[in-house]
């Protein structure tokens, strides 16, 4: 089959919000009465807010309620939210705009498949919205990645199947999350590390459309 749709993450990808969401946590953890350092937080990418607090906690040996869970994970979000909020067009990332454009040139169609519950915030804030034929984020879903959900609901609204899609990844439970849908998985990063990933890139800024369909489609 052709390809006929790109489903993009949007942190790592579109644009990088994992710095806000490292001082974000690294806030609470502190508030806590412990650290989380930046290769820990490498390892919450792509996880969603709540399986990441329960692998912060589970660091710092903590064990609460579900009730002081859930207010804890709604003030890393306020904190997070504060930081994102003073984002703009300029936090896109490199080369997002011109690849993109060769994706409408190429009449493919688009889709964002984000965990995150601020997706849509993000996206007005970059001005992007309009970038998504669908727009899949974590009020959508109920299994975060490596679970496939969040993509396969993408290409089912936007009415293509699995294998006529390509996945644009940075993270490894997104990779994962991708191949688990059947998918041809793009990932943006180190190929040490994105072991799964059908083609890996740096980032979106050296790779073109017409490359990633020669390589989908063979």
């Amino acid at each position: 089959m052709s390809i006929k749709a790109f489903l993009f993450d949007l942190d790592g990808v579109i644009v990088d919000t994992a710095i806000y969401h490292y001082q974000a946590w690294k806030r609470l953890a502190n508030e806590l009465g412990f650290d989380i350092s930046e290769e820990f937080n490498e390892g919450l990418k792509g996880v969603s807010r709540m399986e990441s607090l329960d692998l912060i906690l589970a660091h710092g040996g903590l064990t609460l309620s579900e009730e002081k869970k859930t207010e804890l994970a709604t003030q890393k979000n306020q904190w997070y939210l504060e930081l994102v909020s003073r984002m703009t067009s300029d936090d896109i990332l490199p080369g997002v705009a011109t690849f993109f454009s060769q994706v409408r040139k190429a009449g493919l169609q688009t889709a964002l498949g984000s965990v995150s519950k601020n997706a849509p915030m993000i996206l007005e804030r970059i001005g992007m919205t309009n970038a998504f034929d669908a727009i899949i984020d974590g009020t959508k879903i109920s299994k975060g990645k490596p679970d496939p959900e969040v993509f396969t609901k993408g290409a089912a609204e936007l009415g293509v199947s699995p294998v006529e899609c390509v996945v644009f990844e940075d993270a490894v439970a997104g990779v994962e999350a991708g191949k688990r849908g059947g998918m041809f998985v793009v990932g943006l990063g180190s190929p040490d590390v994105l072991t799964q990933a059908d083609l890996v890139s740096p980032s979106l800024d050296i790779l073109t459309v017409d490359e990633v369909l020669a390589k989908a489609s063979v």
